[in-house]
């Protein structure tokens, strides 16, 4: 499987094609680059180099003729105005045109879409204003520029369509206007840098007038008379006044050649890595895809690496044994990416049930399960189930853990979040509490006073505020939670009974389950508890879930929805606001009853469901065919 991205951004594009066509642009040997290098007067390559990369810089803004040329990957545009410098921003990508959500929206970020589309600079934001009904996902949320940015694709964004944003909450921007030439009291955008990428590749294809050498070496596994390891010396001819545009090789300005050192695995695709250089596209394999991540981080390319790194969210869901999900992990931490570490780190968080039954988890790397513990996305049946999943954990990998490690790791278990009636058998039933008496009895106190004290004398004590201990993570157990399943009726009985096995222990004696059993109606209801302490224990709440499916759901309700599906998580009944609680409610989507590929909260009472068709989901699912899991999560605040 391949991606192929399009046009000259560096952002890649979604197709999927199969063969990797031989690169040109390699040579093997001195005489051949120096042939080159002679064909065609250097000064005169410069300026036709230099001329190309100054009208890519440019758009012309002339009333001559309307250009309808595919977009590229990265391009900007406004919309649902009648002014040319006014509108809703959209961006393409993954060949649909989507929306920016105005969360964060300042003018950095319209400085930066206002000079990608030639204007000289942005006069305003605009949040809130009706553009017109927009389509298409929404790309975009919690964007960061500097404003320095010349592209609003190279702002930092923690990844296409992870956003919990309506189109309502669009971005707009009023950039500042010139004077354009008209004819007609109208202007069309005229650009001809369609083709400048593959200008540029044919360049480097050809190795015409080339003036920099670079020698990639790689071990070939043998050894020299003297030890050391064998090098394969491989040279490509490319040119000066391309790489100087990146930092790596610009630190080289005086010199006209470079060696660098190439793994093995990766000596096949190092070409295509300096062609990428030239042309900022590229293809990518499943193969492929380390290697050139490891190349741009060696090399700063930082989009390159980032783009890569989103793009295994694709094939995190693939293996349900985890082996690629912690190698993934693994290789993020060494190659410093932050973007892939979060990935891999938060699916195994939303899935941490699925890996605490995969081969991979009793060696599970300790740095890893530190990270997931720490997280209040992570989804378990409850707190008390994975106090029991550690302890297990630590008691099979004790030999090799120090008891400094242990501590650490207990320490990350969020007493005051389990149930109380669990935690008078901790001390006879748990397996570290002699070996860690202290620890134990510490934060079965701290606990205890959750459950026992108001809320203005937790306050008081300073047990609250700012302490993840007094914060629910994900819990899918039947006290707080609910699952729908529309397809409930299409499901093998195998799929159903792994749902209506709730409760079941496992070979370790633990208790837990996937999901709470899901019922094959689209409405719900659930009674939970107004808060995890014991204090409220009998003050009793009503939900009730639903999955709607059409506008005449939502009027039944009283509601206008704008999508659907759309999810509905409403109180049947008052509360007093007096006691300090406020519900921060998720929808888990579980694709195929297999893994959780998105999570999100609601506004309100909806959550409107990201579709692969409207919005990009944090791990995709094929045919969209989901279990619904309403989760309540009251805190203290």
């Amino acid at each position: 499987m391949k991606l192929r991205g399009e046009g000259g951004s560096s952002r890649l594009q979604r197709q999927y094609i199969f063969n990797v066509p031989p690169l040109a642009g390699e040579y093997s040997g001195g005489s051949e680059v120096a042939k080159n290098m002679d064909v065609f007067p250097q000064n005169l390559l410069v300026a036709f180099v230099l001329s190309l990369l100054y009208v890519s810089g440019r758009a012309y803004r002339l009333d001559i003729l309307k250009r309808n040329s595919e977009p590229n990957e990265g391009n900007v545009r406004l919309s649902g105005s009648e002014s040319p410098s006014e509108g809703r921003v959209e961006i393409y990508h993954d060949g649909k045109w989507g929306t920016v959500c105005d969360d964060n929206w300042d003018m950095a970020e319209a400085q930066v879409v206002c000079r990608q589309l030639n204007f000289p600079g942005a006069k305003s934001v605009v949040i809130g204003k009706d553009y017109g009904k927009a389509s298409g996902p929404i790309w975009l949320d919690e964007i960061a520029c500097t404003g320095k940015e010349k592209q609003l694709v190279s702002c930092q964004f923690s990844g296409w369509g992870k956003t919990d944003c309506t189109h309502k909450e669009d971005a707009g921007v009023i950039c500042e206007s010139r004077n354009d030439v008209t004819l007609s009291g109208s202007t069309h955008s005229l650009d001809h840098s369609i083709g400048l990428s593959g200008d540029l590749g044919q360049i480097f294809d050809s190795g015409t007038a080339c003036d920099f050498l670079i020698t990639f070496q790689t071990p070939n596994g043998n050894k020299t008379d003297d030890g050391t390891e064998e090098m394969i010396e491989t040279t490509i001819c490319a040119h000066k006044v391309i790489l100087m545009l990146y930092p790596y090789f610009s630190a080289s300005a005086g010199a006209n050649n470079v060696t660098v050192t190439v793994s093995r695995p990766c000596q096949s695709y190092f070409t295509s890595f300096i062609r990428y250089l030239y042309t900022r596209k590229t293809e990518i394999t499943h193969s492929s895809a380390m290697c050139l991540h490891q190349l741009a981080s060696d090399f700063g390319i930082n989009q390159l690496m980032e783009d890569i790194g989103r793009l295994f969210s694709n094939i995190l869901p693939d293996d349900a044994s985890f082996h690629s999900q912690v190698s993934l992990y693994k290789y993020a931490v060494e190659s410093k990416d932050l973007v892939l570490e979060e990935n891999c780190v938060q699916y195994m968080a939303w899935n941490f049930q699925n890996l605490t039954s995969s081969p991979v988890w009793p060696g599970l790397p300790v740095e890893l399960l530190r990270s997931l513990l720490t997280r209040s996305d992570l989804v378990v049946a409850d707190e008390y189930f994975l106090l029991q999943t550690l302890e297990d954990w630590i008691n099979n990998n004790g030999g090799s853990l120090s008891s400094e490690k242990q501590t650490d790791l207990l320490r990350l278990i969020r007493f005051p979040m389990i149930p109380a009636e669990k935690l008078y058998e901790l001390e006879t039933k748990s397996l570290l509490f002699s070996a860690h008496r202290d620890l134990y009895r510490d934060s079965v106190l701290k606990a205890y006073q959750f459950n026992v004290l108001l809320y203005s004398n937790l306050t008081q004590l300073k047990l609250v505020k700012e302490n993840n201990d007094y914060k629910p993570r994900i819990y899918t157990g039947e006290t707080w939670s609910i699952a729908i399943n529309p397809l409930a009726n299409s499901l093998s009985s195998q799929s159903r009974n792994r749902y209506e096995n709730y409760g079941y222990r496992d070979s370790y004696g633990r208790y837990g389950g996937y999901y709470p059993n899901p019922t094959a109606s689209s409405n719900k209801q659930l009674s939970t508890p107004l808060h995890n302490s014991l204090l409220f224990k009998n003050n009793m709440i009503t939900w009730e879930a639903n999955i709607l499916k059409t506008q005449n759901d939502c009027s039944w309700r009283g509601l206008r929805c704008e999508s659907f599906p759309a999810a509905r998580l409403a109180l049947q009944n008052q509360y007093q606001s007096k006691s300090g609680v406020l519900f921060r409610n998720r929808l888990l989507l579980t694709c195929q009853s297999k893994y959780v590929c998105q999570i999100q909260g609601f506004k309100g009472d909806l959550a409107y469901v990201n579709t692969n068709d409207t919005q990009v989901l944090a791990y995709p699912c094929p045919d969209d065919k989901y279990t619904y899991t309403f989760v309540v999560r009251p805190e203290y605040v």
